[in-house]
């Protein structure tokens, strides 16, 4: 019964307006705490979209990192824009940001579980990995590509004949660019379907 009493005890003292304290020494301290919770919070998410975060766990440094920084256009290209691990997988909008980092925590518990430490592993999920994402991306319309390539922006004139079709048709049957792009900055799995 003591229990009880001291728990209402110590809720029935959070409620009561304080008597040591002014209403607006609580409201300074309740927003500088806040500012700092908020200031510490993105700033470990920005520190979890960094390339070199991304690539602190040999899964993906010997594995998608290689295959990426090895002549891919995302990696070097006649601008000198490079995308970096996070430009392609984690949105930019903090809505679509916080869902992407929640769904990550699945990829966390594949690294303490060893689910592909080693590359025979890899191999051997790297389609159903490679699907996910894929219908991740499908799903939210390339929300990451669409970051820096846009159909609009793109000048059909200055594309080669081939792309410029496919684009127009993409436009036309609003395929998204996952559709077409599978492959872009990593292998394409072994095992893949035709119209993957």
């Amino acid at each position: 019964m003591a229990d009880v009493s001291s728990k209402s005890g110590w809720w029935a003292r959070l409620r009561r307006p304080s008597t040591t304290w002014s209403a607006l020494s609580l409201v300074v301290v309740g927003i500088v705490a806040g500012i700092v919770l908020w200031g510490g919070f993105n700033t470990v998410v920005e520190a979890t979209n960094q390339e070199s975060f991304c690539i602190g766990c040999h899964e993906m440094r010997d594995n998608v990192y290689k295959e990426y920084s090895a002549n891919t256009i995302h990696y070097t290209n006649r601008t000198g824009v490079r995308a970096v691990c996070a430009d392609c997988h984690v949105p930019k909008e903090w809505g679509p940001k916080m869902l992407r980092k929640v769904q990550a925590s699945r990829e966390l518990w594949g690294k303490m579980i060893g689910t592909i430490d080693t590359r025979e592993k890899f191999e051997a999920k790297r389609l159903q990995l490679a699907e996910r994402e894929w219908a991740r991306m499908k799903a939210n319309d390339s929300l990451e590509c669409r970051n820096c390539h846009t159909l609009k922006s793109m000048d059909p004139e200055k594309q080669k004949p081939r792309a410029k079709k496919s684009h127009e048709l993409a436009v036309k049957s609003g395929e998204t660019c996952i559709d077409c792009h599978k492959g872009i900055a990593h292998h394409k799995p072994k095992g893949m379907k035709e119209e993957d």
